[in-house]
């Protein structure tokens, strides 16, 4: 069953069981959707965006949440950084496992051995291989660094 499809049975659901603030979350997500749909239909008419775009969403989504509570946490409103956090438990649902740091290394390696990655000018491919592989599973800000760490370990810096 597809992302989107899981989404407004959560949706549905919600609405039965009266939660307010997962109501709330799941709608939001369901508008960041649709104004995807609508970035992407340009002048065709009619766009539909794909599993990996959705989970390109809720990581985005997730990570905005992330960056509020922290700043929700360090200004003392630890009421918004409470709402936040649950805000990121309800996407977090609908997001594949995230790797852990080994994992992650091994799926950097072996970008970089599959893309035959050579050197720095080649973390463009490393990272665009992770991406189609790896959407919602790793955060890309993290993995940046550990590729540029692996193509420089063997001088291509």
């Amino acid at each position: 069953m597809d992302t989107r499809t899981l989404v407004n049975q959560a949706l549905k659901q919600a609405m039965k069981d009266k939660s307010a603030q997962r109501l709330s979350t799941l709608r939001l997500i369901n508008a960041a959707i649709k104004d995807k749909e609508i970035a992407a239909r340009g002048g065709d008419g009619d766009a539909t965006i794909g599993d990996a775009d959705i989970l390109a969403i809720l990581g985005k989504m997730t990570k905005q949440r992330n960056e509020s509570a922290r700043a929700f946490g360090g200004g003392s409103r630890l009421d918004l950084d409470e709402r936040e956090l649950e805000e990121i438990a309800i996407i977090e649902e609908f997001l594949p496992k995230q790797l852990d740091d080994d994992e992650i290394r091994a799926a950097v390696k072996a970008a970089v051995t599959g893309s035959g990655a050579a050197s720095i000018r080649d973390m463009g491919k490393v990272m665009g291989a992770l991406k189609a592989k790896f959407t919602g599973q790793m955060d890309f800000g993290k993995v940046g660094p550990m590729v540029k760490d692996e193509l420089c370990k063997d001088g291509g810096c």
